[in-house]
């Protein structure tokens, strides 16, 4: 079977995205890809999904950062942040996403805005509430051990 000539080919986008998530959450690559097609199919309905065709090429996700590469056709860019913008929880886990930036070759999207997700983290204790508690630290970002689990803070709510 022959390719199709350049001009006919479809034409893609690739999406930069960053996740962040608490530190002892478990995100896979097929959760991640099944809560974003669940998000476009919501959002856009079948026939929207089916034409934004969000397919995800790479993934890492490790202490609570990832990053991932999303490919989505060239007109449905918009419908792609959207739907990115809707996922809200993978296999449970709540997550925080971000588009980073949107290129056409995955070559420059890898050499743009990947690589930024690997901000150290350190674990140290922080007073919070009146009482001492274990904190992990990622910038100005810290996520403060709870009795019921991890709750967000800033730098001014731990002092």
């Amino acid at each position: 079977m022959k390719h199709l000539p350049k001009h006919l080919r479809p034409r893609w986008r690739y999406l930069a995205v960053g996740i962040e998530t608490w530190p002892d959450a478990e995100i896979g690559r097929r959760g991640f890809q099944r809560a974003l097609w669940y998000a476009a199919g919501n959002l856009l309905g079948d026939a929207g999904s089916a034409d934004a065709d969000l397919t995800l090429l790479s993934f890492s996700h490790d202490g609570g950062e990832g990053e991932a590469i999303v490919r989505a056709r060239h007109g449905h860019v918009d419908d792609a942040r959207a739907a990115i913008g809707c996922v809200a929880e993978v296999d449970g886990d709540p997550v925080g996403i971000r588009v980073r930036g949107i290129s056409g070759t995955v070559r420059a999207c890898e050499e743009r805005y990947m690589g930024r997700a690997s901000a150290n983290s350190t674990q140290r204790d922080v007073a919070f509430e009146g009482a001492e508690r274990s904190a992990i630290v990622r910038g100005d970002a810290y996520d403060v051990r709870t009795e019921s689990g991890y709750v967000g803070a800033a730098a001014f709510d731990t002092e």
